[in-house]
């Protein structure tokens, strides 16, 4: 083969790959597109449904000392996509303040168009807290309305099939509103209906 051969073989060699390239590209685009049409992921949708106190003592202020079980009630609204949730912690917040130290729960798979349960006990030994956080506890107690807010945080990964997807972080923050008499204990009702928790991935 002559050197003007081989030239004009590479040259059509380096024109066919400069052309390929572009349109696999293109044809993955697409097909990512399409899927993500499709199998496009709802959030999860997650709400309180009861709560039960078993300690709550602030008469060391600042310190908090806390025991309380909630249970919250988790929807997955996709029809083809399930959930596989690597790590969930939760906590109890106080007018934007931790009450209780994060507690992790169990990884868990939600199937699609599937509701699962829980109802993790959040507790700890005495939490530092401001002395605004320690006061507002006390008032609240002594007035029977307290407002409290569980936050959920942690990673999944959505699945279709045998694929999964890498991970996404999840925040979910509920709002609850409790009819709560100083130095009860047991379960406590929950004033208005239960309200969606606002979530964020």
């Amino acid at each position: 083969m002559t050197e003007e051969c081989k030239c004009s073989h590479k040259g059509r060699t380096r024109k066919v790959i400069c052309t390929c390239i572009p349109i696999f590209l293109l044809l993955v685009g697409a097909t990512a597109l399409t899927l993500w049409l499709v199998y496009r992921p709802h959030n999860p949708q997650f709400k309180v449904i009861g709560t039960t106190i078993y300690e709550l003592n602030s008469s060391a202020a600042p310190l908090v000392t806390t025991s309380m079980q909630f249970t919250v009630v988790t929807r997955n609204p996709n029809k083809r996509i399930s959930i596989y949730y690597d790590s969930l912690s939760i906590s109890v917040w106080y007018r934007n303040q931790a009450i209780t130290p994060k507690v992790m729960l169990p990884p868990f798979f939600h199937k699609h168009h599937r509701i699962v349960t829980v109802s993790p006990v959040v507790c700890g030994g005495e939490i530092p807290t401001s002395v605004e956080v320690a006061n507002g506890l006390v008032m609240d107690e002594a007035y029977g309305v307290m407002g409290l807010s569980l936050v959920l945080m942690g990673r999944l990964r959505w699945q279709v099939g045998a694929i999964k997807t890498a991970h996404y972080g999840i925040y979910v923050k509920c709002d609850v509103l409790l009819d709560l008499k100083k130095g009860f204990v047991g379960q406590v009702p929950l004033l208005g209906s239960p309200a969606g928790c606002k979530v964020d991935i």
